[in-house]
């Protein structure tokens, strides 16, 4: 895990934690010792990508750093039902504590890295990365873009504050394409940033706009059909890095790449998921 992430997660545990347990998980703490000693397993219920190991070890040293965590597989390693990550060894309160907490970050990140696996399996031999975008759970998204990098995907920018894209609302209030780039060099000029630039371009006429204006590291090519895509990957012939959006589906994302451009996103990386299946269940010692 990167270490600028290690925050954001553990925020968001801090949270889950206090949307679960709140003052107490009452049902645990009225049938079970608080001295009792137990042992757990992660087991894979689906064939997939699983993500979220790491995350799942923080959860549970967060609520007791004593547990005893025993990892058999990687965060981005195809499973296979039976498959069993990990052991983990505690207080039973803290287990079941820690249960549905870990298995709902589990099961997400790992969808989201399965998902994403299809995605870039879609374009083997091609130089098209597939990537992200800010459609993602409010809260967890940078456990989902850490499990779309899992999944072999890319990840574009985090939120709106490590990357410069001009977007068609922010050009039309602007007044123009050459206007808001522009205008993104003196903010970030007057401010001591450096952000890469992307501006999305609606047609063939944007581009030439966006190249003659300088300054700009990729063009995003928002929803062109192929034909267009394939047009406007000639014009700007390797001058800047290209990425198609919109409108592209897991059917049509070869064809789309086969155009030619850098980078493809797609927002059901993270937004049309389905969970893997998974479970905590306890062991017999």
């Amino acid at each position: 895990m990167k270490p600028e992430y290690i925050p954001y997660v553990e925020e968001l545990i801090e949270l889950a934690i206090k949307e679960d347990i709140g003052d107490g998980d009452h049902t645990s703490l009225a049938s079970i010792p608080a001295d009792a000693y137990g042992k757990m397993k992660l087991l894979v219920k689906q064939d997939g990508i699983i993500a979220g190991i790491e995350v799942a070890q923080m959860v549970l040293r967060r609520l007791d750093p004593n547990v005893i965590f025993e990892q058999l597989i990687e965060d981005g390693t195809r499973v296979k039902r039976g498959d069993i990550a990990f052991y983990v060894s505690g207080r039973i309160i803290t287990l079941l504590q820690a249960e549905r907490i870990v298995l709902n970050i589990m099961q997400r990140m790992s969808g989201v890295a399965t998902q994403t696996s299809y995605y870039v399996e879609k374009l083997e031999g091609l130089h098209t990365q597939v990537i992200d975008t800010r459609k993602t759970t409010p809260g967890m998204r940078v456990l989902e873009k850490m499990a779309v990098k899992l999944g072999g995907g890319g990840n574009h920018r985090m939120g709106l504050f490590d990357m410069i894209l001009l977007k068609d609302n922010h050009i039309d209030f602007a007044g123009g394409i050459t206007r808001a780039v522009n205008g993104v060099k003196e903010y970030l000029a007057a401010n001591g940033k450096s952000l890469p630039i992307e501006v999305e371009v609606r047609t063939l006429e944007d581009i030439d706009e966006a190249l003659a204006v300088g300054g700009v590291d990729r063009i995003m090519l928002d929803n062109f059909d192929l034909e267009m895509t394939r047009a406007a990957v000639a014009k700007i012939a390797g001058r800047v890095e290209t990425e198609s959006s919109g409108g592209i589906t897991f059917e049509t994302l070869r064809d789309y790449a086969e155009c030619g451009v850098d980078f493809i996103s797609v927002g059901a990386l993270t937004h049309q998921i389905k969970s893997l299946d998974m479970s905590l269940k306890a062991v017999e010692e």
